[in-house]
């Protein structure tokens, strides 16, 4: 039996689920996009963490390929724009995992290490960029840090959406054997 408190909160719960999600749209699109053209190319990727994992040869030919400008571009995106942009998605995963699964918010858990793996990666990659701006190249091992860590935000990333997907199925399964 659920109480009108229980449903309130939950109500509130999915508000903030799209609310989230609707600011999640709005920045990819007015802010990250915008904000990340000062150092994307034509051809090639335009970020190392979207990529599963990346060797030092793809850093250091991500680096090349970039002027020094743009390089100062990326670490400032790094630091501010990804760094806010990984604390509104993981409140738009977390929200939509409490409301659908009421009783197991532990699960947000999984949102949030991914929120804290993509900052760790970035604070890896900008290790990267200083160190191959003084120096003009980057050790293999501070390459397979952020690599193995980039790998592992991607994982929980999966995991998110994993189980987003199993939610969404028992909530319509839910839906369509409730008795009327």
């Amino acid at each position: 039996m659920t109480t009108a408190t229980q449903v309130s909160r939950n109500k509130n719960i999915l508000y903030f689920a799209i609310g989230s999600t609707v600011a999640f749209m709005l920045y990819i699109t007015f802010v990250l996009t915008p904000v990340g053209a000062c150092f994307n190319l034509d051809s090639g990727s335009n970020s190392l963490g979207l990529s599963f994992s990346y060797t030092k040869d793809m850093v250091l030919s991500f680096f090349e390929s970039r002027s020094q400008e743009q390089l100062k571009c990326y670490s400032r995106f790094l630091q501010i724009w990804d760094a806010i942009f990984a604390i509104i998605y993981t409140l738009m995963y977390a929200s939509w995992i409490v409301w659908l699964f009421n009783n197991k918010r532990w699960l947000a858990l999984v949102p949030i290490l991914g929120m804290v793996s993509d900052w760790s990666e970035n604070y890896i990659e900008l290790i990267m960029i200083k160190t191959y701006s003084n120096a003009g190249d980057i050790g293999e091992t501070i390459v397979s840090i952020g690599s193995g860590i980039n790998s592992f935000k991607w994982v929980l990333s999966s995991l998110t959406y994993l189980i987003i997907l199993i939610g969404i199925i028992f909530a319509i399964r839910k839906f369509f054997t409730k008795p009327k």
